[in-house]
This record gives C-alpha cells, structure tokens and sequence, in this order.
C-alpha cells in the first residue's frame, strides 16, 4: 500500500484542517510538498469547487484552491510525486477542455498527472455555472469516455490539440460513495477513491465486483493522522485501510505548523515502512 499526501492549505474542511493552514503561505504549502515528493511519497492532491455556498460552508468547508492552478504551482516545486485531482467535476467541463489543461499539466510535469474525477453533488453549483444537474451521472460517464479517448492526442475530430499530455493514457480515479460509482471505476477507470464510507461498507462493495488487474484502490483514513503524536492509532488505521483493500492510502495529518507537517511527514513514511516489512 502506498502513501498519498491529502494536501494541507489547499482544501480545508471543518474538522480536519489544522489551524496553521488558515496562516499558512505560499512558500509553506511549497515546503510540505518538496517534503512530500523527497519522501517518496506517492500523491499530492487539489479539490474542485469554483464557490461554495455560504449555507453549506460550515460542513463543506469554503476554502477551496484552484486545482489547474495549485497543481501547476506544485509540479514546479517537485520532481516525482505524482498529481492528483480530487476531485474534478466532470459536468463542469468539455472534455476537450479537460485534454487540453490537464494535458498541458501533465507535460509541463513530466508525465506526472492523475485524474480523479467525480459526478458531483453541490445543485447550486451547477447552477452557478449553468450546469446541467438532471442525469449528470450518464452525462459524466459521457465527459469520461470522450477525455480518455482525447488524451495525449495531437488531432481529434479534425481539430488540433498542442500541446497535449505526454501519453495517451491518464491513470484516472473515480470518486463517490455507492455501487455505482465503483462500477464506473471498473468501467471507465483505474481506480476507485470513495469516501465517508465505514470499512465494513467498503468491504461489502468491494467484495461484489472483480477489480481488473492493477485497479487502484484509493482509501483515506478519515481524520487526520498524528504519526508523532499517537503512532499506535495511526498505525492501526493504516493497516486498516491496507486490511479492507486499499492499494493507496490518502491521508492528512495534524501538525501545528508546516514545520511540524513535515515531520509529521516524515513520521507517516516511517510508519509505512514499518507496515509494509
């Protein structure tokens, strides 16, 4: 099972966020990842949401960074590790638009880029954008075929796209929390990264599908983990997420400032280390 880093300051959900994000600079956010990628670890990640509203902030959470934009920012401070999206909503974007953004991204880092993608779930959102909301489940499966069969490719449909991603496949994972959405992980993806799900939830769907060869189970352990603080705990919980199936695990962690993140970074890798011998 490998390490994931759900990225500090770019989202921050009530709850789970730490108080130094709110503080945090640009030059921390760039430190925890340069961290992240010497490590070895195997994700960073960014959320999708354009405006939040302010009724559903308090759970949702309000600060969201741009995805395209943070993700860029990071491919430049790091070497390695990879870049994931967690996730896009596919009603929000053409698919060629998704090609040509994201592949430029790709190839600006090297080859670097994962797609994690999602049906969504705010209404208002897509209303804001004038998003169609009605049967946005098909028309998302519809957005995912078109971008897989677009990417990395220089002409589509008689129509140039330069620059484009460095291949032409795009490790893609699906998120969302139901039966369906594992079956398009399955379907149209390679990996399936769900969430606010109990394990014994997991297990249960995930025992009834056959996962192709290589599928990525992407799992995170739900509240931040203090690796210094109370190893044992964090312990568990890794093995946990190994136990119901994880190939990947995603997680937070607590710190008190980006000093501290990193080496709680640093005690996470230690952790994974130890699990996995």
């Amino acid at each position: 099972m490998r390490i994931g880093l759900s990225t500090p300051v770019v989202v921050q959900l009530p709850g789970h966020r730490s108080d130094w994000e709110e503080r945090a600079t640009v030059e921390d956010l760039a430190r925890v990842a340069a961290v992240a990628d010497a490590l070895g670890l195997d994700h960073l990640t960014c959320s999708e949401h354009v405006a939040v509203p302010v009724e559903t902030a308090a759970t949702r959470g309000a600060t969201y960074w741009d995805p395209l934009a943070t993700l860029s920012f990071l491919a430049a401070r790091t070497t390695r590790i990879r870049l994931a999206t967690s996730v896009l909503v596919l009603g929000y974007h053409h698919p060629l638009a998704l090609a040509k953004r994201y592949g430029t991204l790709d190839r600006l880092s090297g080859g670097r880029v994962v797609l994690g993608v999602g049906v969504g779930s705010l209404e208002q959102e897509f209303a804001l954008l004038d998003a169609a909301w009605d049967d946005r489940g098909r028309r998302a499966d519809d957005t995912l075929r078109s971008l897989r069969a677009a990417w990395g490719r220089p002409e589509v449909d008689g129509l140039v796209i330069e620059p484009h991603a460095t291949s032409t496949h795009v490790p893609v994972w699906v998120g969302g929390r139901t039966a369906r959405s594992l079956r398009r992980a399955v379907e149209l993806g390679n990996g399936w990264m769900p969430f606010g799900l109990p394990s014994d939830e997991l297990g249960a769907l995930l025992a009834r599908v056959e996962l192709p060869p290589d599928f990525e189970v992407v799992l995170g352990p739900g509240r931040p983990l203090d690796p210094l603080g109370d190893p044992d705990r964090a312990r568990r919980r890794l093995i946990a997420l190994r136990d119901v199936g994880a190939t990947v695990a995603s997680c937070a962690v607590r710190a008190d400032s980006a000093d501290h993140c990193c080496d709680q970074l640093g005690a996470l890798r230690d952790l994974a280390d130890e699990i996995g011998d």
